[in-house]
């Protein structure tokens, strides 16, 4: 089995979390949600000797995507991101980059992909996890092998995303969470989008949004 680490960079003027998925033994990271500051989280990865070989979307607002497409023009590495969330992705306003960089941001992915698809990566097994509600389509990335799910703003410590905006509905967020997340192992680590990390066990019996 692979050496995986994981590690994050807080980016963007919203703090968002960007996410590395590494694997050791190749040298090679997969990126997560890089929402801004590209230049930096090429300069991380390098310093940790780690090529960047894809970056991956949990969805399209710009604090989470903003600098993904810096990110591949300088690595070369493509661009992942569900099949439903193409059109948020391209459309500066939808994705809110014209209000939060006061200027529109877009990007059209390499590939997109379906809910359940299997990626392997950089000898990294990922299973995708449609997970709307917060957007149309936004999706998690549940690793077995590093027992951790990657959830964007569709899950938090304690919390779960917004749901007002375009798009956006609390009743497909809250039965994202519980039919898909809440399916996964008790102990699986939860890589949220903003703020701490957290774990599937955890949010079942403690969250107030979804008792």
């Amino acid at each position: 089995m692979a050496q995986l680490c994981i590690a994050s960079l807080m980016v963007g003027e919203l703090a968002a979390n960007c996410w590395f998925l590494a694997n050791e033994d190749r040298k090679e990271t997969l990126v997560f949600d890089p929402g801004g500051e590209a230049e930096r989280i090429f300069v991380y990865a390098e310093k940790q000797g780690w090529k960047i070989t894809a970056i991956l979307l949990t969805h399209g607002h710009s604090d989470h995507m903003g600098g993904a497409e810096e990110l591949r023009t300088r690595t070369g590495a493509p661009v992942y991101a569900l099949e439903e969330e193409d059109a948020l992705l391209r459309d500066g306003v939808k994705n809110l980059s014209a209000f939060i960089q006061h200027k529109g941001i877009t990007v059209q992915a390499d590939e997109l992909l379906q809910d359940g698809q299997e990626l392997t990566l950089s000898g990294i097994r990922l299973k995708v996890q449609h997970t709307p509600g917060h957007t149309p389509g936004g999706c998690c990335y549940y690793c077995r092998e590093a027992g951790c799910v990657f959830s964007g703003d569709t899950l938090f410590q304690g919390s779960i995303g917004r749901s007002d905006f375009p798009g956006g509905s609390m009743s497909e967020l809250v039965r994202s969470v519980k039919e898909k997340l809440f399916a996964l192992p008790e102990e699986t680590k939860v890589h949220t989008g903003h703020g701490e990390d957290t774990t599937i066990g955890y949010e079942k019996k403690y969250n107030p949004y979804l008792g």
